[in-house]
């Protein structure tokens, strides 16, 4: 399986006038241009995905919508609270292992410490890889059998200002 983890784009600050809710900031206008260069190369790249798990929040529900779109993927998106800023690691590779058909590439989007740590996770088989994600970025993970634990590659990472170079 391929994993693919892509943080969401930049979005409102936190505490602005009219989303007190951290769930409810959207992407700034700037960070929707932003994510349409990550969807071209991702486009470039001829990135395919069987599913594309997002967190419910805003931010991301709004990225996976963008790449879904630009992908002609929009039939793919699904959330889940288990990629939300407190979702469980455990809880995740539980759910995905559970999908079926077996995916061979899924894309996840979601937020930064958690989408670092679950890299971390499923390379070395604890938290604490020095491994941060900016908007934008997008990792490649590659295991034969997903689980809670070291079982997965560092096949590559991409930072937006790289991806906006591959058009």
């Amino acid at each position: 399986m391929n994993l693919y983890l892509l943080r969401h784009g930049a979005a409102v600050q936190r505490g602005a006038p009219g989303y007190l809710n951290d769930a409810d900031r959207p992407l700034t206008d700037e960070g929707r241009e932003k994510l349409r260069a990550v969807a071209r190369a991702m486009k470039a790249m001829k990135l395919n995905f069987d599913r594309i798990l997002s967190s419910p929040c805003q931010r991301a529900r709004q990225t996976a919508e963008i790449i879904a779109d630009r992908l002609d993927l929009a039939s793919r998106v699904e959330f889940s609270d288990h990629l939300a800023p407190d979702g469980r690691i455990d809880a995740l590779i539980q759910q995905m292992q559970g999908l079926r058909p077996k995916p061979e590439n899924v894309l996840l989007v979601g937020h930064e410490p958690y989408l670092s740590e679950l890299a971390s996770m499923l390379i070395t088989g604890k938290t604490g890889l020095p491994l941060k994600l900016r908007k934008g970025g997008l990792v490649r993970l590659s295991a034969n059998r997903l689980r809670v634990g070291a079982c997965a590659e560092l096949d590559w990472l991409l930072t937006p200002g790289l991806m906006k170079l591959m058009r």
